[in-house]
């Protein structure tokens, strides 16, 4: 039996306050450090045989605190496929000002939808579009093939795999959500199903 481990990286800078990342290259920030060493504690004693992180700082800032606290080395592989949502327009700035400007119901469409557009960004269906392949390419033979493989990302492009492993509709990727810091863990069978979901190091979402 293979397992999948998402791992969404710690809080970063603009994450603390309040603002739209997307690529933006921020770093983690204190808070995230920890957060990523509890990740690594919630996972202690599974074997990890392969990690596939994101090229954004933040995510290979936690991917290696997280390797320093299992006291181990892990093969990585970094791709843009695994890369937050490019926020277009929106990048840079503050989350509850924009809700302000453009209201409740556009806010929470702009930032759980599954299409929404965004100007010069990318939607939620985007993102999708450019991780699925990946994963059914760089990362579901080796869960075959009974390996234990790492992925550590970003809010959306997580939600956007957890909406394939899951055969979520459309409608329900609005209620999927990952905190920071936070892992989910996914047993698959040989032939590449899904047998077993769980959360750990549970945290908060921004």
């Amino acid at each position: 039996m293979g397992h999948l481990l998402l791992v969404r990286h710690g809080m970063s800078e603009w994450n603390k306050a309040g603002v739209w990342t997307g690529l933006t290259d921020v770093h983690l920030a204190a808070e995230g450090f920890a957060e990523a060493k509890r990740a690594a504690d919630a996972i202690a004693g599974i074997e990890i045989h392969k990690a596939h992180v994101s090229q954004l700082a933040r995510a290979e800032e936690t991917f290696e605190c997280m390797e320093i606290a299992l006291h181990t080395h892990i093969p990585e592989e970094r791709s843009a496929a695994l890369n937050e949502r490019d926020y277009g327009t929106y990048t840079g700035k503050n989350k509850w000002e924009v809700k302000k400007e453009v209201g409740d119901e556009k806010f929470e469409r702009i930032r759980r939808s599954w299409n929404e557009p965004v100007p010069d960004g990318e939607t939620l269906k985007d993102v999708y579009a450019r991780i699925v392949p990946y994963f059914e390419e760089h990362i579901l033979p080796d869960i075959k093939a009974d390996k234990n493989i790492l992925v550590v990302a970003h809010g959306n492009s997580l939600r956007a795999l957890i909406k394939y492993i899951e055969h979520a509709s459309d409608e329900a990727v609005c209620d999927i959500e990952v905190g920071v810091g936070e892992v989910v863990l996914y047993s698959f069978d040989a032939s590449g199903r899904v047998t077993g979901k769980e959360v750990r190091s549970e945290h908060v979402v921004v």
